[in-house]
């Protein structure tokens, strides 16, 4: 695969990025594309490694390790290096129903698990994928293709995530009738609410929906399912249901002065954001502003990084991060080896904008937030913290002690919660009396049926808070066990039936 000598000739470029500083002026993706050239040299860098450990798609130590969704990578890497790009878009359409989303929100799994990455950077799997669907779109290559027999099954789908799109594209691809239900007044779920514009235009969002409609996916949205509609007419009107509706139940902070004003979950924080640029260019208010706010996120993941840089294209007054573990080592540690995902530390797009705009990277670690004071408004005025050491209790199990004399005081008028989610919303799982377990719904994996008859669930509401690539896994694979329960057996493609 790619140049015999490829990995030893070139080294890993990186995307070209707009200037941290001047980019938190406007909302566009941060990243521009290869050059055709570029992604040459980087697709002439995939080793023929004999075991492609970047497509096994398994999960190490509780995360990812490889691509989930087994994406020919060495394949593609090849035929982008050879200049033959239709068919490396060929390729990766086998297998990813999406390419456009994981090539731009996908943490990269199969990068943590490339084998050229034992001893160098990984190939730039992520960037050549975005490439190829890019390029699919730029040329025309990607029509709708229309099914040209109807089954007369008719499908419902709650939740139009990546989970809910994949089944759904899959689905009518066999021929069924598929109407997808969205709660929210745009199709996408989080591709569309909950994660930023600088990283995943809706532009791009859009366009897919539109594919998928004139392919002939009928979305319906601002639809609440168990209240708009309920579960007995959806069970009436379908030979089957779907519930792919997320796990965005908050896990939330109770700590003393929870109730300021002020104080915000991360998501609704993205997600009002979102809605009012696409509505209005942000000229309606409808939003959570953090102009001129000394803004604090609690929470160290991506969802916390995204807060740090919509705060900053608000013109925030600071911005700081807490995070409850130590920094990341520089290079991975002995129990965090190859091929499980890398551990180790780095600067996200959002840390670089707050370092460029501040002067200073925003995060604060080992740091927990004992309470949030208010003024005599109610309105958030500062909240309390200590740091905290990682240490072995008596039983030599690992536990976080708080340091004395560590206590401070943080000047914060806007503070947003990222620490999770606990699981699924439940109104939708009560109407169809869904079973459930640790918050989740209760349906193995491989079958997806839940104790409802006819009624399946997939992503992250079976599965738990996971990766883009994971939900598109199990939307692909629930799609095959509706598709055989409607039909006695099925065609379609899948990653536990090879």
């Amino acid at each position: 695969m790619g140049k015999i000598t490829g990995f030893m000739e070139y080294h890993r470029e990186e995307a070209k990025e707009q200037d941290p500083k001047s980019r938190v002026r406007n909302w566009k993706e941060y990243a521009a594309p290869f050059s055709d050239e570029v992604l040459s040299r980087q697709g002439a860098r995939c080793m023929d490694c004999g075991t492609p450990f970047c497509h096994m798609g398994v999960e190490i130590n509780g995360a990812s390790s490889g691509c989930p969704i087994y994406n020919l990578i060495p394949e593609w890497n090849d035929l982008v290096y050879r200049g033959k790009w239709k068919e490396a878009l060929e390729r990766l359409m086998k297998t990813n129903n999406f390419p456009e989303f994981t090539g731009r929100a996908c943490p990269a799994p199969c990068e943590g698990s490339c084998t050229l990455a034992i001893s160098d950077p990984a190939v730039a799997i992520k960037n050549i994928e975005r490439a190829i669907i890019d390029k699919g779109f730029e040329n025309g290559w990607i029509t709708p293709r229309i099914p040209e027999n109807r089954t007369g099954k008719k499908i419902a789908i709650v939740g139009s995530g990546p989970a809910g799109l994949a089944s759904a594209d899959q689905l009518n691809q066999a021929g069924h009738t598929v109407t997808v239900y969205e709660r929210s007044d745009r199709a996408g779920g989080l591709l569309t609410y909950g994660i930023p514009n600088m990283k995943l235009e809706k532009d791009v969002v859009a366009r897919r929906i539109r594919l998928l409609e004139k392919e002939g996916i009928d979305f319906v949205t601002n639809t609440d399912v168990g209240k708009d509609i309920t579960a007995a007419e959806l069970n009436a009107q379908f030979d089957a249901v779907i519930l792919c509706t997320g796990a965005q139940k908050h896990r939330d902070l109770t700590i003393p002065g929870r109730e300021a004003k002020g104080v915000h979950f991360a998501m609704d924080y993205l997600t009002k954001s979102t809605k009012s640029l696409l509505d209005s260019n942000f000229k309606d208010g409808d939003y959570i502003n953090a102009n001129g706010k000394d803004v604090i996120v609690i929470g160290g993941g991506d969802t916390g990084a995204d807060c740090i840089a919509t705060a900053l294209r608000h013109n925030c007054n600071s911005v700081i991060q807490f995070g409850k573990h130590p920094q990341l080592p520089l290079a991975r540690t002995s129990n965090n080896m190859w091929p499980e995902y890398p551990h180790v530390f780095s600067l996200e797009y959002a840390h670089k904008e707050a370092k460029a705009t501040f002067g200073e990277d925003p995060r604060q670690y080992s740091i927990q937030t004992k309470k949030f004071v208010a003024d005599d408004n109610g309105q958030l005025k500062e909240l309390h913290t200590i740091e905290m050491e990682k240490v072995r209790d008596e039983n030599g199990m690992f536990v976080y002690k708080e340091v004395p004399g560590t206590e401070k005081v943080w000047p914060a008028q806007l503070v947003l919660i990222a620490i999770g989610f606990e699981g699924t919303e439940h109104p939708v799982l009560d109407a169809f009396q869904i079973e459930t377990a640790n918050n989740k719904i209760k349906a193995d994996y491989g079958r997806f049926a839940t104790n409802a008859e006819g009624v399946f669930a997939a992503g992250d509401a079976r599965r738990g808070q996971s990766l883009i690539v994971w939900a598109i896994n199990e939307g692909r694979e629930v799609a095959r066990e509706v598709d055989a329960y409607l039909m006695g057996a099925s065609a379609l493609p899948s990653y536990l039936h090879a």
